[in-house]
C-alpha cells in the first residue's frame, strides 16, 4: 500500500475562473436566463453554441457573444425531440471544434390548477423541461466522458425545495431535474464530468416583465425576498462561471440557490 502524503501549502496553485479554449452549449440561450449565463461564460473566455427553437432571436444573442471577442454559432432545435437533440450536440461540437460545458437552460411553465391539466399539457411540459435535459446531457456526456472532462449545469428552480400553487407540472419537472443532477454526478464523476444545478428565485426577465413593471405587483413579488429586489440575469454569472471553471472542479451533485434569500425567509412562500 502506497503511503499518501499531503501536499505542502506552498505547492498549491490557485484555481482559475478562466474558460479560455473551452466551448459551451447553452440551450434556451437566445434570451433571459439562458442568454445571461451564455454571456457570463463568454466573458470568461468560452466560445458559445446557442440553441433555441426560434431562429430570429438566436442571431441577435450570438452577436452579443461576438462583441465580447468570442466565437458564437446558432443552432435552431426543438430540445423536446431526441433526434434534434442529437443533431444539436453534434453541430455544437463540429461547429466549434469541441464541447466542454453544457447548460440545460431550456424550459417552459404552464400556470393552472393541477386538476385542469391535460395529458397533452403534461407531455409537452415534461418533454421540454425534463426529457430535454436528460437526453441533452446524455449526448453531451458521451463526448465529455470520452475526453475525461466536462461540466454540466442544469437551470432549476426553487421548486426544487418547496411547493407553490398552480405550477404542479413545472414543479414535478424541476424536481426530476434535481434528482437527475445527483444521479449523473454520481455516475460520471469517475470520468471527470461534474454535474450541478443553479436554482433561481424570482428573476426579472422579458417573461416576468408584466409583473415587475407594475409597482404594486413588484412590491408584492419582492416582499418575500430579504435582499429586496428581483434577480437579474447577471446574478447567475458568478455561480455559472464557478461551476464551469477549474475553480469548481471539486463541486458536483450540488445545487446553488440564487434567490436573494427567499428560501431562508422563515418559511414564507407567497
Amino acid at each position: 500500500m502506497t503511503t499518501r502524503v499531503r501536499p505542502r501549502d506552498d505547492e498549491f496553485q490557485m484555481p482559475s475562473f478562466r474558460l479560455d479554449g473551452q466551448v459551451a452549449l447553452v440551450t434556451g440561450g437566445s434570451r433571459g436566463l439562458g442568454l445571461g449565463v451564455a454571456l457570463a461564460l463568454a466573458s470568461h473566455g468560452a466560445d458559445i453554441a446557442l440553441a433555441a427553437r426560434t431562429a430570429s432571436t438566436l442571431e441577435g444573442a450570438a452577436e452579443l457573444i461576438r462583441r465580447q471577442g468570442r466565437r458564437a454559432i446558432t443552432i435552431e432545435a426543438d430540445v423536446s425531440n431526441v433526434e434534434q437533440v442529437q443533431a444539436m450536440v453534434a453541430k455544437a461540437q463540429e461547429g466549434l471544434g469541441r464541447l466542454d460545458i453544457l447548460v440545460n437552460g431550456a424550459g417552459i411553465n404552464i400556470r393552472r390548477p393541477a386538476d385542469t391539466f391535460t395529458e397533452a399539457d403534461y407531455d409537452h411540459l415534461m418533454d421540454v423541461n425534463l426529457k430535454s435535459a436528460f437526453f441533452t446531457s446524455i449526448e453531451a456526456g458521451r463526448l465529455m466522458r470520452k475526453q475525461k472532462h466536462g461540466r454540466i449545469i442544469n437551470i432549476g428552480s426553487l421548486t426544487f425545495e418547496f411547493a407553490v400553487p398552480n405550477v404542479t407540472l413545472y414543479a414535478m419537472s424541476k424536481g426530476g431535474m434535481k434528482q437527475l443532477t445527483k444521479q449523473l454526478a454520481l455516475e460520471w464523476a469517475k470520468d471527470g464530468v461534474t454535474v450541478n444545478a443553479i436554482a433561481p428565485g424570482r428573476f426579472w426577465t422579458a417573461l416576468t416583465d408584466a409583473v415587475f413593471s407594475v409597482p404594486d405587483l413588484y412590491d408584492s413579488a419582492v416582499s418575500v425576498i430579504p435582499l429586496g429586489r428581483p434577480g437579474l440575469s447577471t446574478d447567475l454569472a458568478g455561480a455559472a462561471v464557478l461551476l464551469a471553471s477549474p475553480a469548481g472542479s471539486y463541486i458536483t451533485g450540488q445545487t446553488i440557490y440564487i434567490d436573494g434569500g427567499w428560501l431562508v425567509n422563515s418559511g414564507v412562500r407567497a
